[in-house]
């Protein structure tokens, strides 16, 4: 366990101006809050604190910082309040440990809503002040580091989260070191015998690898001192997870990934860079495409460096980066390199150009209240791999890789986006589905009668494309369904020989609106329209009991009108009922234990999906009803699992032996060898739920050349 002095004298090392007694008497504040409290790993709960602020003078950040990591659990994990902290450590720290607090005590709907909401607030956080997310970061790191003291299903869990959400954040920041840590561990963690046969392959290769690797450098070095270009050449090997992540992109072994090493030339000064591009170039035949210049334009993340592959002396290929001292720096640590803070906390115009990503993040959350189409922008934002195209007025816009015209034309202006009828890219017609490149000129054209097709949700790809065409589609499904609404309301009410006109006129629906749960008449006709009131619930609080028909209203016709089909039992609930016609999306097969909701489908009953199912993040909002699985299933679901393994004899029999002995039944099969040497084999097998599948794709994975197991979604 780090101790508190070798915090501080870390600290005074790069900051010898530093308030330590305010890191001290955090420290001290903290130990007392913490006191009798202990970690998974029978260690004291201050160790954790102390690794985080340990973690923030890695980083090089100021006193405040490592005071707030300190603190950072204390709000979460003990009676101190906020009250507290402002009197004894000021604003800044509190609004710092406030921000990267876990929501807490508040009710919500799943695990991933609660997910999604720490996501926001994190996000809001950290826009406001960096440096939540640098604690936050840290503490993920640490925990990560401890993983083995929680349970096989929490390392999962966790792992997964850090994939998704953490290591992305790390990189967006460009903070390189974080970012492989937390991958290689979480790695570890839900692919174990990947990971163990990926380190075995290195360690048997690496005493041949620290050959090959002083070769290079002796030559590098010769090349440059002819030149009088002094710097510092470094060789590195890959991390395991970037090296499994090529190995699964690319459908290659290990012996195939030819950069495992890469190269590191660290100058001087900017010319100096581009001169010994060209050394380079005249010593080894560079690869076509293989040259990326992200000095003149760095990557959003302030990552900047020469990127070359060429042809080494042994006939393989060399992947060679190129930058000067300050630039190692920022790659490796990112915005904590850049870190100036002015009095009021906020980092300098140039640090915060390189972020415009964080503050569209920010600018959409305000536009989108579901949780799971939240996360989806958030994770669109998390993986860009941009590209850069020209305005007709030159300006240079940046996008995800993949982003099309119509992408483009949001980012213009929304009402362009809206009205986007067709696109030039350098001065010819393309299709709104085309894929942007760097450096084209991009040219919109405008109808004023157009709107937004619901089919650009399946092309689109920026977080504030999705969410405008998304608006514009709910607020004319609204329109269409209170024109529904009326109609059918007006319908019942003229048998009574009234109308609905006469009741919005006179107030008189005020009260059926409070009744129902609404809050203005319009969302209740709306809802109506939608099918999640019937108009026979409607008239029922506006007409005395005396003057209604005897009319049916059951849970079933709720979802608007007869259902077309014979129910069968599905296992799962309407709002705590089974009497209702629930149909399973094709596009996602929900399985016991899955998050799932359901959508209002007129004449067809609801149709359950998972929350995270694309289809249903599309779907109108209004449609959406709450369901939940029956607690007695006893049912059996298909569902599909791809497995990608080694072109092996009898391997098909291990694999459908390990399903097996987790007592799934394999209802379909078909195997497509590759000409890689690879398989894919396609199962559907019939499981009881969730955890059912989860341990049948255990039993695959731990079977030998297999690669990867992954559920399919159809």
């Amino acid at each position: 366990m780090i101790r508190i002095t070798d915090i501080l004298d870390r600290l005074n090392g790069y900051h010898p101006e530093a308030d330590l007694d305010l890191v001290e008497k955090a420290y001290v504040y903290s130990a007392r809050i913490h006191e009798g409290q202990v970690r998974l790993s029978g260690e004291p709960y201050l160790s954790h604190p102390l690794e985080v602020a340990g973690l923030l003078t890695e980083l090089k950040l100021d006193p405040v910082s490592v005071t707030a990591g300190l603190l950072h659990d204390a709000l979460e994990d003990t009676k101190a309040t906020m009250e507290d902290l402002t009197e004894l450590f000021g604003p800044q720290v509190t609004s710092i440990v406030e921000g990267v607090t876990k929501l807490g005590g508040l009710p919500f709907r799943s695990y991933e809503d609660r997910q999604a909401e720490s996501v926001r607030k994190m996000i809001l956080a950290m826009a406001d002040d960096i440096r939540v997310i640098l604690i936050k970061l840290c503490d993920r790191l640490h925990n990560m580091r401890t993983l083995q003291f929680q349970t096989e299903k929490k390392q999962a869990t966790i792992a997964q989260e850090t994939l998704d959400i953490y290591s992305p954040l790390a990189n967006r920041l460009g903070i390189h070191w974080m970012k492989t840590e937390l991958e290689d561990i979480a790695f570890m963690y839900l692919f174990p015998r990947q990971y163990a046969d990926i380190a075995d392959h290195v360690a048997k290769k690496r005493d041949e690898q620290e050959e090959y690797i002083n070769t290079i450098k002796e030559l590098i070095e010769a090349k440059m001192s002819e030149a009088d270009l002094a710097g510092e050449i470094q060789g590195r090997h890959k991390h395991y997870y970037g090296i499994y992540h090529k190995m699964m992109n690319q459908g290659v072994d290990f012996e195939e990934v030819y950069d495992i090493l890469a190269f590191r030339i660290v100058l001087n000064t900017i010319p100096e860079c581009y001169q010994a591009i060209g050394v380079i170039h005249s010593i080894w035949k560079p690869i076509a495409k293989r040259f990326k210049d992200f000095i003149s334009m760095p990557k959003p993340n302030m990552y900047q460096s020469l990127h070359t592959t060429v042809i080494g002396p042994f006939g393989e290929r060399v992947e060679i980066q190129i930058r000067t001292n300050e630039m190692d720096r920022v790659a490796d640590d990112g915005i904590a390199a850049h870190w100036q803070y002015k009095e009021k906390g906020h980092f300098d115009e140039k640090t915060g150009a390189a972020f415009t990503w964080l503050r569209k993040l920010v600018e959409e959350q305000k536009n989108i209240k579901d949780p799971d189409e939240f996360m989806e922008s958030v994770h669109i934002e998390l993986f860009p791999d941009e590209v850069y195209v020209f305005t007709p007025q030159g300006d240079v816009l940046g996008f995800p890789k993949g982003a099309t015209p119509v992408d483009f034309a949001y980012a213009i202006h929304t009402e362009v986006g809206h009205q986007c009828s067709g696109s030039k890219v350098d001065g010819r017609m393309v299709s709104l589905k085309y894929e942007l490149k760097t450096g084209q000129r991009v040219e919109i054209i405008t109808s004023p009668n157009h709107q937004p097709s619901k089919d650009w949700l399946n092309f689109v790809k920026t977080a504030k494309a999705r969410s405008r065409v998304r608006q514009h589609i709910k607020g004319r499904e609204r329109k269409q369904s209170m024109i529904l609404g009326r109609e059918m309301c007006d319908k019942i009410l003229r048998k009574h020989h009234m109308s609905l006109n006469k009741y919005l006129k006179s107030g008189e629906i005020k009260k059926a609106v409070s009744e129902l749960g609404y809050k203005t008449a319009d969302d209740l006709i709306a809802s109506v329209g939608y099918g999640k009131v019937t108009p026979l619930q409607l008239v029922r609080h506006l007409l005395p009991k005396s003057e209604i028909e005897d009319e049916k209203d059951t849970i079933a016709t709720k979802i608007t009108g007869p259902i077309r089909g014979k129910k069968e039992k599905s296992g799962i609930l309407v709002k705590g009922v089974d009497d209702v016609l629930v149909r399973f999306g094709k596009c996602c097969s929900p399985l016991p234990g899955d998050p799932v909701v359901g959508y209002i489908t007129r004449g067809q009953g609801v149709t359950a999906h998972r929350t995270s199912c694309p289809h249903a993040l599309n779907m109108d909002p209004e449609r959406r009803i709450e369901l939940e699985w029956s607690p007695d299933i006893a049912e059996l679901y298909p569902v599909r699992i791809h497995v990608l393994c080694d072109d092996k004899m009898g391997l098909l029999a291990h694999i459908t032996a390990a399903i097996s002995n987790t007592e799934a039944n394999i209802l379909d099969a078909t195997v497509k060898t590759r000409i890689d040497k690879r398989a894919d084999c396609y199962f559907t097998i019939s499981v009881l739920g969730a955890d059912h599948l989860d341990k049948v794709i255990k039993s695959v994975k731990a079977t030998k050349h297999v690669m990867k197991v992954t559920r399919l979604s159809a």
